[in-house]
């Protein structure tokens, strides 16, 4: 039996130790079957929310603030240019679409808004498209409720349509305020004008009351005048457009009309001269209105198109629709009124 060599507890063969060491030198090659995998990026604990970049945003926000006010001061230079240079477009009434628009209704929202807060009901009753003469109750001792009507129907309409109110002769003798009626789409209050109007399709807005609404005592509030001879009937019948009824509710208090000088009305060739309990006594702080709360609410429309041609030279006919929509109108105050909770919320 040969002699077997013996290795001590703990000890390797030498051989076994040569092998796992592999090339002279004591290191052991790479090969290229095994390359280097990349280290993952560490990855955010769950349930922890990413935090925002509140520098970003806020840059982000003021780069948007300023492409706005850029496009804005933009925008109102070409308005200037085009006013200027007499590149704009008036109708043959003299209404002025751009400045309406961009300037007289801008200014007179803020009042419809925040200081009479009109709330407006059924102005889906006005057609989207075609013509239609919208009725409508007169009060307020200045035809400040002709204006909110205007804003009214463009602001909240799906269509954002103008209503070219007939207003009285008065109003276009007045310097500035005829001017700027005529840009208001305004136009005297004759059957010609009017019919002109339905015929090409335009919501025609008509107060019959006239100045008996507005120049009426505070007493006598919210009771409809005369509605005269029927005449917007007529109107309507000759060019087949539905009739609007509206009531409007809140322009009676802002001028609490108490008293009626006639003497200074004839000095100054005014169809009445309004005492209230603030004007003339505050001058002109009494001639700020009263914010009252305003509702403007807009009836189921009157069908004309369904009468013969010579429906329009029917007196009958005529009175029969006008009480109709001054009944309708009247009612509907009446409503408005006992669902009212105060004059002014």
């Amino acid at each position: 039996m040969a002699d077997a060599k013996v290795i001590p507890f703990g000890e390797e063969p030498r051989s076994r130790r040569r092998s796992r060491r592999g090339a002279p030198g004591g290191r052991t090659p790479r090969t290229a079957s095994a390359p280097l995998a990349p280290v993952p990026p560490p990855r955010d604990e769950p349930g922890e929310p990413e935090e925002p970049d509140v520098a970003a945003e806020a840059a982000e926000a003021a780069r948007e603030a300023g492409d706005g006010w850029e496009r804005k001061v933009a925008h109102g230079l070409n308005f200037l240019r085009r006013r200027i240079t007499g590149d704009y477009e008036v109708d043959e009434f003299g209404f002025d679409k751009e400045l309406t628009d961009q300037v007289v209704l801008s200014a007179l929202r803020p009042f419809a808004e925040k200081y009479f807060r009109v709330e407006v009901r059924g102005v889906e009753n006005i057609p989207e498209k075609g013509a239609a003469l919208v009725v409508a109750n007169h009060s307020g001792t200045l035809p400040i409720d002709g204006l909110m009507l205007q804003v009214a129907v463009h602001d909240h309409h799906p269509a954002a349509r103008h209503v070219r109110m007939l207003a009285a002769d008065l109003v276009f003798k007045l310097p500035v305020v005829n001017e700027i009626s005529r840009k208001l789409g305004h136009t005297l209050a004759c059957a010609e004008d009017a019919q002109r109007l339905l015929e090409r399709g335009e919501v025609v807005g008509v107060m019959p009351e006239g100045f008996k609404g507005i120049g009426k005592p505070f007493s006598e509030r919210y009771r409809l005048q005369r509605f005269g001879r029927g005449g917007f009937v007529s109107t309507a019948l000759r060019a087949g457009a539905p009739i609007v009824p509206c009531s409007i509710v809140g322009a009676e208090e802002i001028y609490p009309m108490i008293g009626n000088s006639k003497t200074l009305a004839r000095l100054l060739g005014l169809p009445y001269f309004p005492l209230t309990p603030t004007f003339p006594w505050l001058g002109p702080l009494g001639a700020v209105p009263l914010p009252t709360k305003w509702t403007i609410q807009f009836g189921e429309p009157v069908p004309t198109d369904g009468y013969p041609p010579e429906a329009a030279d029917d007196p009958m006919l005529m009175f029969n629709l006008t009480d109709q929509v001054r009944e309708t109108i009247q009612h509907t105050l009446y409503k408005l009124l006992v669902q009212r909770r105060s004059v002014f919320f």
